[in-house]
C-alpha cells in the first residue's frame, strides 16, 4: 500500500463548473496548480462533499482523479472520496478511483450507517470490502449526521481503526466532546490509524486535542496560514498558532455559517475573489450564495490581505 504523510494539512478540494453545472476542465487545471503551488501540503482529498462529489457520476469522479493526479500527483497523494450507497456500489467506486490514480481512500459512511449504536459488524465488512477491491489504504470517516454522517460507537470506532487497511481516521462531528471522546478512545485502544481532524470549526484547538493532521475544507482557502499554524502547534508554539487561527477563524465562520451545508459554496465564492477559480456555479440541487453572502466573505478576505480592499 501507498505510504502517506498524514501529519500537515490536506484540502479537501472544490471543482469548478461551467454556468450549466458541467466540470470546467480549463478552470480546474488553472485550480490545480493554483494550489499545488502551496508548500507544505501533505496531500489533497478530491471528490469530497467540499467538491461535489457525491453528486458526480462514475466517469466525472475518475476525470477529476486523472486531472489531479496528471498536473499534482508527483507533488501531492491524491486522496478520493467513495460514498456507495450499497457495498457493491463502493467497491465500483474504489476499483475506479485506484485505476485513475488514487493514492488512498476517504471512505464516507453510507446512508446504512445512520441512527444510533450501530455495531462493528456491518461497517467493518463495508470498510474491509472496499479495501480488497482497491488495494489502497483507507481513510475511516466520523461525520456530523447534519452532513448525512455518522458517529461511531466506541466498539465500532475501535475495531474500524483497528484494520490494517486504516491508515487514518477523519473526525468531523463538528462537536469539540464528541472529538475529545473519539481521540481518548484511539489512544487507549492503541489502534494504529492516525486521528486527522475535520472539524473546521475547532481546527486549531485539534491539534492541542489529538489530532497531529488536518483533511478539511476550510484547507484550500488560507492554506499558507493553516500550514504555519499546524507547524506551530506541532512544535510547541502555541502562541503563535493562536494567533494565526484567531486571524483566519473569522474567515472560517463566514464560510462555515448556519446552513452548514452551503459552506461547498462559500468557498467556491471565496475562491473566486482570490482567483483560484473564475466561476462559482454550483450543480443542483446546491445553488450560489447571495451577493450579501459575498460580500460577507469578500470582507474577511480583506481583512486578511487575500484580496484588494473596497475604495
Amino acid at each position: 500500500m501507498t505510504m502517506i504523510d498524514f501529519k500537515g494539512i490536506i484540502p479537501a478540494v472544490a471543482l469548478p463548473m461551467t454556468p450549466d453545472f458541467e466540470i470546467d476542465e480549463k478552470q480546474l487545471a488553472g485550480y490545480i496548480d493554483w494550489l499545488a503551488g502551496f508548500e507544505g501540503l501533505k496531500g489533497v482529498a478530491v471528490n469530497m462533499d467540499t467538491g461535489e462529489g457525491p453528486h458526480l457520476d462514475d466517469a466525472e469522479r475518475a476525470l477529476v482523479i486523472r486531472a489531479w493526479k496528471k498536473r499534482a500527483g508527483d507533488r501531492l497523494p491524491i486522496l478520493a472520496g467513495i460514498c456507495g450507497r450499497s457495498t457493491r456500489e463502493a467497491e465500483t467506486q474504489a476499483r475506479a478511483a485506484a485505476e485513475s490514480g488514487a493514492d488512498a481512500l476517504v471512505v464516507f459512511p453510507p446512508p446504512v450507517f445512520a441512527g444510533a449504536a450501530l455495531g462493528p459488524k456491518i461497517p467493518v465488512a463495508y470498510h474491509e470490502a472496499v479495501a480488497r477491491a482497491s488495494g489502497l489504504p483507507l481513510v475511516l470517516f466520523q461525520l456530523q449526521p447534519a452532513l448525512a454522517g455518522a458517529i461511531f460507537t466506541e466498539e465500532t470506532l475501535v475495531a474500524l481503526a483497528s484494520l490494517d487497511c486504516a491508515a487514518a481516521i477523519k473526525e468531523a462531528s463538528f462537536d469539540a466532546v464528541t472529538f475529545v471522546r473519539a481521540a481518548e478512545i484511539l489512544r487507549k485502544s492503541g489502534a494504529r490509524a492516525t486521528l486527522l481532524t475535520g472539524n473546521d470549526n475547532f481546527i486549531y484547538e485539534s491539534f492541542l486535542l489529538g489530532a497531529v493532521g488536518a483533511l478539511i475544507g476550510f484547507g484550500t482557502i488560507a492554506v499558507s496560514e493553516q500550514i504555519e499554524m499546524h507547524r506551530a502547534a506541532m512544535s510547541g508554539r502555541f502562541r503563535e498558532g493562536m494567533e494565526i487561527w484567531e486571524r483566519i477563524r473569522p474567515l472560517e465562520e463566514a464560510i462555515f455559517a448556519v446552513p452548514v451545508r452551503d459552506y461547498r459554496a462559500r468557498m467556491k465564492a471565496a475562491l473566486a475573489e482570490v482567483g483560484a477559480i473564475s466561476c462559482c456555479a454550483m450543480r443542483p440541487p446546491l445553488f450560489e450564495v447571495s451577493e450579501a453572502e459575498k460580500e460577507i466573505i469578500r470582507a474577511e478576505l480583506r481583512k486578511l490581505k487575500m484580496i484588494q480592499p473596497a475604495f
